[in-house]
């Protein structure tokens, strides 16, 4: 996504041919996701994480390898298939070894990774597409993904005693009951119109900098060093809080707090490069911390033993509703003859207005997850 300006330029793709590129991956992890949540729980997660991080890395590879829209467009559905289902495992993974009592700051300090990819690799990666090539952006995020799949081989353990011997009939047949079962339908739900009303904007805050805000391509590794770097930190903070004050009073908050920066990014005018990186900044924390007391809450909805798949299908429909709002949002955005993209403020207002009729979702699961622990809590 940050590199959107320079692949809009270089490939000349419109708003919506950038969205498809930002949504096939998210497309192809959601069919991931589902197709995951069929085995999820007959392996040994470690072997999972290793297997997805592989064909990551060979799918990123072939972005690398790409010379047109449409073998990009191809290479980042491989990449999304193994990618969007690496995240799945690990929250699996999380929710394995952490406790409840303690999961909000693990859960807090695996979202703040997303963060200091972006304080150190987002800006190393525009900063090699600016010296060398969009390309070499690829092959450094592969080489990387090698020394992180070398590493995780030797940290973590294996994790085997979720596995059910089971064939694929009663996989399908178990899928389709734990997607319908009416507690995980609700979070399914949740977590899609929460990941809608954020990725509506995110594929096209850079796009929209450049264009309309009056950002260079070079200043912005300056965004997402210095947003990175403040989300690292209030990731954790936010992790903690959510363990103290409770997963649906911080969700709540952070949703109401939302409002403002994505009203204050989506109407942005021409402004000075240091008023631009505190806006987005506080776009950054706010509307990104979000998943960490929202996936601690339905980290809990789910059964031990459903826990694989409920989390393949969480992440499924998580990709699909970034998917489809990255679509969505590419409909409403066009770049006129100025070159300026026009229906942001647009996004900006429908992105609100589904953000705050979303805390009566999460007040609904909130108290699902309420009668959960009162059912199952020893009398």
């Amino acid at each position: 996504m940050p590199l959107g300006p320079m692949l809009m330029r270089k490939l000349s793709i419109d708003p919506l041919q950038f969205g498809s590129l930002v949504s096939s991956y998210n497309i192809s992890a959601a069919i991931a996701g589902v197709v995951y949540g069929l085995f999820a729980d007959r392996f040994d997660r470690k072997k999972m994480l290793i297997l997805n991080f592989v064909g990551f890395i060979i799918g990123t590879i072939f972005c690398g390898l790409s010379t047109n829209y449409e073998s990009l467009l191809a290479a980042r559905i491989i990449a999304g298939a193994f990618g969007g289902t690496l995240t799945s495992v690990v929250m699996a993974m999380v929710t394995d070894l952490i406790p409840f009592q303690r999961r909000g700051q693990a859960l807090g300090t695996v979202m703040s990774s997303f963060s200091i990819a972006s304080v150190i690799g987002v800006p190393l990666g525009l900063l090699i597409a600016e010296r060398f090539d969009w390309h070499y952006t690829f092959y450094f995020i592969a080489l990387f993904g090698v020394f992180s799949l070398v590493l995780s081989s030797f940290i973590f353990p294996s994790l085997s005693s979720h596995i059910q011997p089971t064939n694929a009939l009663e996989n399908l047949k178990r899928l389709f009951s734990l997607f319908f079962k009416k507690d995980y339908l609700k979070s399914y739900s949740l977590v899609f119109f929460n990941v809608f009303t954020i990725f509506t904007m995110i594929p096209y805050l850079s796009p929209y900098a450049v264009k309309n805000i009056g950002i260079l391509e070079t200043e912005l590794k300056y965004m997402y060093l210095v947003g990175g770097l403040f989300t690292v930190i209030t990731a954790r903070i936010i992790g903690k809080l959510t363990d103290k004050k409770g997963a649906f009073n911080i969700m709540a908050g952070l949703i109401i707090l939302s409002v403002f920066p994505i009203y204050l990014y989506s109407h942005a005018k021409i402004m000075p490069l240091y008023l631009f990186i505190a806006m987005a900044t506080f776009f950054m924390t706010v509307v990104s911390g979000r998943m960490i007391p929202l996936m601690t809450m339905l980290s809990e909805i789910a059964d031990s033993k459903d826990r694989g798949t409920f989390m393949g299908l969480l992440n499924a429909l998580r990709g699909l509703g970034s998917a489809l709002a990255t679509l969505f949002a590419g409909f409403f955005i066009i770049e006129n003859s100025n070159g300026k993209l026009e229906g942001f403020d647009t996004i900006g207002i429908i992105s609100i207005s589904v953000s705050l009729i979303l805390i009566f979702g999460v007040h609904h699961v909130y108290k699902i997850l309420l009668r959960i622990k009162s059912e199952t809590s020893p009398t």
